[in-house]
C-alpha cells in the first residue's frame, strides 16, 4: 500500500456548486506537493457531487496522486470525516471543506510544517472570499479584524495534523464544531499558520449569518461542557473595548452590522440540529 505525504479528506453533502473549484485548486498546487491523496466523502448526496468527484479521478491520477470517492448513504459531516479517516493512507491528514479553495503553495507548506515527530496542527492564512450580500461583506470586514482571527491559526474550513497530532483523539465524536474540537487538542505553541492562503466563503445574508453564528456559539458551549479540559488550550486573545473602538472608528457602518448580528444571535431562540444554509 502506498503511503502518501498527506491525505486530503473532503466531506461533501450536496456540494455540486463548490466541489469542482475546490478540487481544481488542489490540482493547481505547486511542485512541493509531490505525494498527495484526495478523498472525497460524499454523504447522502442528491445532486451531482459524486459524479463531479469521479470526473476528476483521471486528472488526479495523471498527477501521480491517489484518489478515493466514497459515496455514503448516511448523512452527517462527522460520519464522513470518520469514513475518510478510515480510508486514508497519508502520513498527515488535511480536513478540507468542499467550499474552500487553496492557493497553489498551500499544500507544500502544510506538508513541510507537519514534517516533525512532535504533535502539530497546521492551517493556512484565512482569507474570507468576496461576499455577494451587502450585510455579509460588512460583517466580514469586522470579523476578520477581531483579535482571534488576527492572531492566526483559526482553521475554519481547513486544518491539518501530523501523525502524532492525529493520535491526540480517536474517532470524531458527534459534536457541532469539529474544527474547534481539533484545534483545542493543541496548545497555541503547537499550532502553526503557514503564509499561504485559503479562501473560505462566509455564509450569505442576515438570517443565515445569525443561524450559523448561533450554531458556532452552541458548538463552543458544547465543548466546554463535554470536554472542559480542552478549554485550557484556547489561547484566544480577548476582544477589548479599545480594539472595538478602533474598529468602530475606522468602519462605523460595518461595526453596526456586526453589532446587529451579535445581538440577533443572542435574542433568537436556539434551534435543534443544524443546516448548512447554502
Amino acid at each position: 500500500m502506498h503511503v502518501y505525504d498527506i491525505s486530503v479528506i473532503i466531506p461533501a453533502h450536496n456540494e455540486a456548486d463548490w466541489l469542482a473549484r475546490c478540487i481544481g485548486a488542489l490540482l493547481a498546487q505547486d511542485s512541493s506537493a509531490r505525494s498527495v491523496e484526495i478523498i472525497v466523502v460524499a454523504n447522502a448526496c442528491t445532486d451531482s457531487t459524486v459524479a463531479i468527484a469521479r470526473g476528476f479521478v483521471p486528472q488526479i491520477a495523471a498527477r501521480g496522486w491517489g484518489t478515493q470517492v466514497l459515496d455514503l448513504a448516511e448523512a452527517g459531516k462527522l460520519n464522513a470525516l470518520n469514513a475518510g479517516d478510515r480510508a486514508a493512507t497519508g502520513r498527515a491528514r488535511l480536513y478540507l471543506d468542499a467550499d474552500v479553495t487553496c492557493d497553489p503553495d498551500l499544500l507544500g507548506q502544510l506538508i513541510a510544517a507537519l514534517a516533525t515527530e512532535e504533535p502539530r496542527y497546521a492551517t493556512g492564512a484565512l482569507a474570507v472570499a468576496p461576499a455577494r450580500s451587502w450585510i455579509t461583506r460588512h460583517y466580514a470586514r469586522v470579523w476578520t479584524r477581531l483579535p482571534f482571527v488576527q492572531g492566526g491559526a483559526v482553521g475554519a474550513g481547513l486544518f491539518a495534523v501530523n501523525p502524532a497530532g492525529r493520535a491526540r483523539w480517536g474517532a470524531f465524536p458527534a459534536i457541532i464544531s469539529d474544527d474547534t474540537f481539533v484545534r483545542l487538542h493543541f496548545t497555541p505553541s503547537e499550532r502553526i499558520e503557514v503564509p499561504a492562503r485559503y479562501h473560505w466563503p462566509m455564509i450569505e445574508g442576515l438570517a443565515n449569518l445569525v443561524r450559523v453564528r448561533q450554531r458556532q456559539d452552541a458548538g463552543v458551549e458544547e465543548l466546554r461542557q463535554r470536554y472542559p479540559e480542552l478549554m485550557r488550550n484556547e489561547g484566544k486573545p480577548p476582544v477589548t473595548i479599545g480594539a472595538l473602538h478602533a474598529i468602530a472608528t475606522r468602519m462605523p457602518v460595518s461595526f453596526l452590522v456586526y453589532l446587529l448580528v451579535h445581538f440577533a444571535v443572542r435574542l433568537r431562540p436556539r434551534e435543534s440540529g443544524w443546516a448548512r444554509g447554502r
